[in-house]
């Protein structure tokens, strides 16, 4: 009975499509899902017909990018209403905000004389959500460079030649905007901001809880952030962060978190939705 609560497919800059996402969970045994695709909710449809298929229990969730004092943070939003008006009409402007990003750092190689186009990204993406490992990809086509890591090293990490930054919304926005889409806010991988000290300034703002459980973090990272999240009654989440084959490996099946905090979860949002339904498990757990 584990769910796995952070997952990307190809409609952002993942490589799996959502049924074969689908596909992976139910052969690693997971009862539950969230995808969490980059700025869009464009393929929470398509999985929650395949999790219907086989069984599995979908969560319709999203990861937005943020910052809080300067620091970049990533939000994952929890059982948002993928029809809600004002989340839909953000998520058009994050997809711009990321399209002409990719646009800037296409001239920028073309500028290096780097023979690629930003058609060939855009074809390469096939989404509305794109991002680096777009760009990537499109360089390893080009045979400028041999892998994604080392597309990133020499052109596409921050300080490197082509690289462009990105337009964040504030943390505090990005709260209120999944509350308001009906939603509980988390602040994704909180190991890799590095910044602790921001986290009650976070709660301040309403966040509702933290990723305790991520590929990146060691089992004394994860304790660590389980303390934090108890001491200031946040709910405990956690996920793979499973790209497909973008990041060299799946990832999913490498976390299972247990099924319990899903319906902590759920209890958090009845108390802050009374009357909200919210999608009832397949099976027995």
């Amino acid at each position: 009975m584990y769910t796995d609560l952070h997952l990307h497919t190809h409609f952002s800059d993942g490589t799996y499509t959502p049924e074969f996402l689908t596909a992976e969970a139910k052969r690693f045994g997971l009862v539950a899902i969230a995808l969490t695709d980059h700025d869009t909710i464009e393929g929470c449809d398509r999985m929650q017909v395949a999790c219907d298929s086989v069984g599995i229990e979908f969560i319709a969730a999203t990861e937005l990018t943020a910052e809080f004092n300067g620091t970049e943070m990533h939000l994952l939003g929890y059982f948002i209403d993928t029809k809600h008006p004002r989340l839909l009409e953000e998520m058009g402007r994050f997809q711009e905000v990321r399209q002409n990003r990719i646009r800037e750092m296409v001239a920028r190689l073309r500028g290096l004389n780097v023979p690629i186009t930003e058609e060939a990204v855009f074809a390469l993406a096939n989404c509305n959500s794109p991002g680096r490992p777009h760009i990537a990809r499109a360089l390893i086509d080009a045979k400028v460079c041999r892998s994604v890591d080392e597309a990133f090293e020499r052109f596409l990490k921050k300080n490197r030649p082509a690289w462009v930054p990105k337009f964040k919304i504030s943390a505090t926005d990005a709260i209120a905007l999944i509350h308001e889409a009906g939603g509980l806010a988390v602040l994704a991988h909180p190991l890799l901001i590095r910044r602790d000290e921001l986290i009650p300034d976070l709660v301040e703002a309403k966040l509702d809880g933290l990723e305790c459980y991520h590929t990146r973090h060691t089992p004394s990272i994860s304790e660590h952030y389980e303390m934090l999240a108890e001491h200031f009654n946040l709910l405990v989440t956690g996920g793979s962060d499973c790209h497909g084959m973008n990041k060299g490996k799946p990832l999913i099946g490498s976390i299972k978190l247990p099924y319990e905090n899903v319906r902590r979860m759920k209890a958090r949002l009845r108390d802050n939705h009374p009357s909200r339904l919210l999608p009832e498990p397949s099976g027995t757990y």
